[in-house]
């Protein structure tokens, strides 16, 4: 199963910039000068009162040539990805420079900086910068190691024991019968399980998700026989967009796993993809089984895909699920992006 690889462009991709035109990343760039403000004016000042004056004062300084910044940072965000880490670090520090001194610049017909030297206001734009990007960087090693944790996690959530030994057991059960339809049972569930164990840090192309997915449902339907059944509902869906890898398929795990199993008649799982403006929208349902059992390990799993979609996207994508007349729904949004021609 080939995929069209893409750098996941977490909000921290592994050794590189933080993604400016992320919103998660947008909002810790600003509250992150809004502490050094509050910092700097309480150093400052020796009462409240004078705390208070300073920090007015401050943020009036600050908040125009930081929302500039952020607009910057986003504008040119493509093109400083594909800077290296060294380079981009230095071309982020020139930019806040640059805005800084022109904001210094501007507020000279106006008043002036109220007494503030232009040295020790690129000193603390400087300082602001500097801070920034140590913060930046070091979240994005926390978030590699995150993302290998994750990974481990999902690995260990995603195929459960059971599913290897029933689908074994399915494929001995018409081995006999129907050779041919053992062996493409064998190719389906070594592909499965080849894409399991592959480093899986690249957003792949949705339809690569969806091949994936028929080989477990074909699978499964082995088993199940007519138990089983899927109604799609993707017709208004761009194939080509790009989302985590195994995004899913343990979805479907969990809708077979703890809706139609317990069933003893047949069972529906409804899967519906969209796109709506600039989001990616995914819903799958599926009936609902009054073992308790089975909705907490649901929900274990459902903590760990929206964990992966928080590393992957941070504020920009959600995950919710509700229960209700008889019936269980997850509905996954993230942002849309297509994978290159």
């Amino acid at each position: 199963m080939q995929s069209i690889k893409q750098k996941a462009q977490p909000p921290l991709p592994p050794g590189g910039l933080p993604d400016f035109r992320n919103l998660g990343v947008l909002l810790r760039l600003l509250l992150l000068v809004n502490v050094l403000v509050v910092a700097t004016a309480l150093v400052q000042a020796d009462s409240f009162d004078g705390f208070m004056l300073q920090f007015i004062a401050l943020a009036g300084r600050v908040e125009l040539p930081l929302l500039a910044v952020a607009l910057l940072l986003y504008l040119v965000q493509p093109w400083l990805a594909r800077r290296s880490r060294r380079v981009g670090m230095v071309l982020v520090m020139a930019a806040v420079l640059a805005v800084a001194a022109a904001a210094y610049w501007l507020a000279g017909g106006f008043g002036g900086f109220g007494g503030v030297g232009l040295q020790r206001w690129l000193l603390w734009a400087a300082v602001a910068g500097v801070l920034g990007l140590l913060y930046f960087d070091y979240r994005n090693r926390r978030l590699s190691r995150a993302l290998s944790e994750a990974r481990l996690m999902a690995l260990t959530a995603r195929i459960r024991p059971h599913f290897l030994f029933n689908s074994l057991n399915a494929v001995l059960g018409v081995i006999r019968s129907d050779p041919r339809r053992a062996e493409r049972a064998l190719e389906e569930l070594a592909d499965l399980f080849r894409v399991l164990m592959r480093e899986n840090r690249e957003l792949v192309r949705l339809d690569t998700e969806l091949a994936l997915c028929e080989r477990y449902l074909d699978l499964e339907r082995l088993r199940l026989g007519e138990r089983l059944q899927v109604r799609w509902q993707a017709e208004h869906c761009p194939r080509d967009a790009l989302v985590p890898p195994l995004l899913l398929q343990p979805l479907l795990e969990n809708a077979v796993y703890h809706g139609i199993e317990p069933l003893a008649e047949a069972g529906e799982i409804r899967v519906q993809l969209y796109r709506r403006g600039e989001e990616l929208r995914i819903e799958v349902e599926n009936p609902v089984s009054r073992d308790l059992s089975h909705h907490e390990g649901n929900r274990m799993a459902l903590d760990n895909l929206r964990e992966r979609l928080m590393l992957f996207f941070d504020l920009e994508a959600g995950l919710e699920s509700e229960r209700r007349e008889g019936r269980y729904r997850v509905r996954i949004r993230m942002p849309y992006r297509s994978a290159p021609a």
